[in-house]
């Protein structure tokens, strides 16, 4: 037993953690700064406090320092009672996939960074032995009200990728370059989407559009996009139903014809990726329709329709829209009863089948619409007892694509709940949520990844890009549960200049590390599939969990994780660039990328080149390598103090490469920085400067101004505007 030390050091006494008591205490001897640890007397008495670790075990945790909830009981057990926060109940220290090193970030086939870091390799058992788990975090509230590109207020919730831009945006102008990132106010906004390049939509009444188009592959094209994000119907009869139904054409005296609005918004979908124009067409007619039924009676169909509606509108950029069209789905699927199974169970085996696929579709599209904007989602488990796992004759879980999806977007869910809910949060409150991840990976990681990878007996197009959507969402919910703390290690890093001497692995360092190689691992089978031709252009979930896994690699590799770092930023950038010939958000999200490595890179250049100047100072006086007189020494001083601090990277070069290799016999010899680039060869740029041109057009020089001017929405207090008028 562990007696009560007499006095703790005074850095334990801040952070309020156990003391050994010695001189170094073990708390300072791990953090590597043994000469910090400083004993103050005590003014006066404390109150009374066990330290006994016995008393502590059944001491009652905080609010701030409860582990997450499991939310795997209702999907084992398919009860109806659910909460949406349950109680919560202490579990055992266990490594966690968001606090771990990459080798246990993922289940142990999963491809991890354990090869090409084995100073990360810890046993599993022991991982949360060395974290402060008490030690709270503050959760940064990034919520608030932007400007569309139609100059509207939207709301952007904390756990958006666009409130992590916002965040990633603050910290580098104020800690890095004030111009990164900066809005340009030339003009009005000229990102417009999709919907509104084209003209009238069709009225009530219209007449139906023509099916011109040829019905399998306009199907197989819907089944692509929509694999593993929704499943509405039965796709061995979907393109024989879709085909006799054209054949036949609308009755024309029926005022409300729901069914047709289905089929026409299946083609729509199916349409994006080849005629838009077509696929606009339908849609219009389509919509139109679904509102003429909003008062007449409600079904399935009428449930179908308005998820379809939202499903074409986050593809057309939409995504306001698509918000309020989910709002209609999931208020007619509550009055049909379909999130009961005993309900569904009333209307046979295959309508039951239908209906409870159709709740989870709600599901699962209801969660990204939900995580991506930051909002509160429009359905819940609380009265739902449609199970989210399906088992075999063996025991074993049957593989589905739709459970899988569901089932993650419920442990995202909670997350969001259980952390972004909160103004602080320690490392041990993440021990829930990382049990669950780490049984979702035991459950589906080796099994998506076999499909991806085209090992699997059914590879086709709709199922690889499905498990890759699913695979990335996964990844997300790793980002999301480690991004605080990747940003209060990053903050630290800026203010410490960028130096990690002495820095051991502390918890905190190690949740940071398991966000980066969550966005790095997140990058490569996207960037695999494009690379094999197999990943569609419209994946919105993609493109949205790509652009937070961007900003990640950026600002690692700002805080010095790593110059590996650069070769997965530039991933993420090509694929959002390959998103982007379809995407218009895509299209910011790889500006604002681009943007980013481009400032993390010059900020490292800058870094690299002051350190060189340092080192030279101190040994160029060994052999006598600079020569200095009176008037030398006094200009090599000021080149030593100032040179960087002048301009950019890339002017001071151009200035120094004048200087050091001009032709003038009266010139004086260049000393310090720019005589290192003239003796040792140093080039005046790094090596791997970004070409920063968008799909093959080449845009202005000064990529500072060109790509930190783009952003999506325009913050309210800059008054900024976009203009895109020259990149197009």
């Amino acid at each position: 037993m562990r007696t009560r030390v007499a006095n703790a050091c005074d850095l334990c006494k801040l952070r309020k953690i156990k003391c050994s008591g010695v001189q170094p205490c073990g708390y300072c001897v791990r953090r590597r700064q043994p000469g910090s640890c400083r004993y103050t007397a005590p003014r006066r008495r404390p109150r009374p406090r066990s330290d006994d670790p016995a008393a502590q075990d059944h001491a009652t945790p905080s609010v701030s320092d409860q582990p997450a909830p499991s939310t795997n009981s209702r999907h084992e057990t398919h009860s109806s009672s659910h909460n949406p926060t349950p109680t919560p109940t202490p579990s055992h220290p266990a490594p966690a996939v968001t606090a771990a090193s990459p080798s246990v970030s993922v289940a142990p086939a999963g491809p991890t960074l354990q090869q090409s870091s084995p100073q990360h390799q810890l046993p599993a058992d022991t991982v949360f032995a060395t974290l402060e788990e008490h030690e709270e975090t503050e959760v940064p509230r990034e919520a608030r009200l932007l400007c569309d590109a139609q100059g509207k207020l939207v709301f952007i919730g904390d756990c958006a990728p666009l409130s992590f831009f916002q965040t990633v945006r603050r910290l580098v102008t104020t800690r890095v370059d004030a111009d990164a990132f900066a809005p340009e106010s030339s003009g009005y906004t000229a990102l417009e989407n999709v919907y509104s390049r084209f003209g009238a939509s069709a009225g009530f009444g219209a007449e139906p559009p023509a099916v011109n188009v040829p019905i399998g592959p306009t199907v197989s094209a819907y089944l692509d996009v929509t694999a593993g994000l929704i499943d509405l119907f039965d796709n061995a009869r979907l393109v024989d139903d879709i085909a006799n139904w054209s054949e036949h054409g609308r009755p024309r005296n029926q005022a409300v014809d729901v069914p047709s609005a289905v089929n026409y918004m299946v083609l729509a979908i199916g349409c994006q990726k080849t005629d838009e124009h077509i696929a606009q067409l339908y849609f219009d007619y389509a919509r139109n329709l679904a509102f003429a039924s909003l008062s007449g009676n409600l079904g399935v169909a009428s449930v179908q329709i308005f998820i379809l509606i939202t499903f074409f509108s986050l593809g057309a950029c939409q995504i306001n829209g698509a918000f309020l069209f989910f709002g209609i789905a999931a208020r007619a699927a509550y009055s049909i009863g379909i999130h009961r199974t005993a309900v569904n169970a009333r209307f046979g085996p295959s309508v039951h089948r239908q209906r409870d696929r159709l709740w989870k579709s709600l599901r699962v599209l209801d969660l990204f619409l939900s995580t991506s904007m930051g909002r509160p989602p429009a359905t819940s488990d609380v009265d739902c007892t449609v199970p989210y796992r399906a088992q075999d004759e063996a025991g074993h879980e049957k593989f589905d694509l739709l459970n899988a999806s569901a089932q993650i977007f419920l442990v995202t869910e909670a997350i969001v709940l259980e952390i972004y809910s909160r103004r602080k949060i320690s490392p041990r409150l993440t021990e829930g949520i990382s049990r669950e991840l780490r049984e979702w990976s035991t459950r589906w990681l080796h099994r998506l990844m076999d499909v991806i990878d085209g090992t699997s007996p059914d590879d086709q197009p709709g199922m690889v890009n499905g498990a890759c959507q699913i695979l990335s969402s996964y990844y997300y919910a790793v980002i999301l549960v480690s991004r605080p703390f990747l940003m209060v290690e990053l903050h630290r890093r800026l203010l410490d200049g960028g130096s990690i001497a002495g820095i051991g692995l502390t918890g905190k360092s190690k949740l940071a590390d398991a966000c980066i190689d969550a966005a790095i691992l997140m990058v490569e089978p996207v960037q695999s599939l494009i690379e094999r031709g197999l990943m569609t252009r419209r994946a919105p979930v993609i493109v949205s969990w790509l652009f937070a896994s961007s900003l990640v690699l950026g600002v690692g590799l700002l805080g010095g994780f790593g110059r590996i770092i650069e070769k997965h930023c530039r991933a993420s950038i090509s694929a959002l660039e390959y998103f982007a010939q379809a995407d218009a958000h895509a299209v910011q999200y790889s500006l604002i990328a681009k943007s980013l490595l481009s400032t993390a890179l010059q900020y490292l250049e800058r870094r690299e080149m002051q350190e060189r100047q340092r080192r030279t100072e101190s040994s160029s006086q060994l052999f006598g390598l600079i020569p200095c007189s009176s008037r030398g020494t006094n200009d090599c001083g000021r080149t030593l103090s100032g040179s960087w601090h002048a301009g950019s990277p890339q002017k001071a070069s151009t200035r120094a490469d004048k200087a050091g290799l001009g032709n003038g016999d009266d010139q004086e010899l260049p000393c310090s920085l720019d005589f290192e680039s003239a003796f040792f060869g140093l080039p005046g740029a790094l090596p791997n400067t970004p070409d920063f041109s968008l799909m093959g057009g080449s845009l202005d020089a000064d990529v500072e101004q060109t790509f930190g001017a783009l952003n999506l929405f325009p913050l309210l207090e800059t008054d900024g505007h976009i203009d895109l008028a020259n990149y197009f």
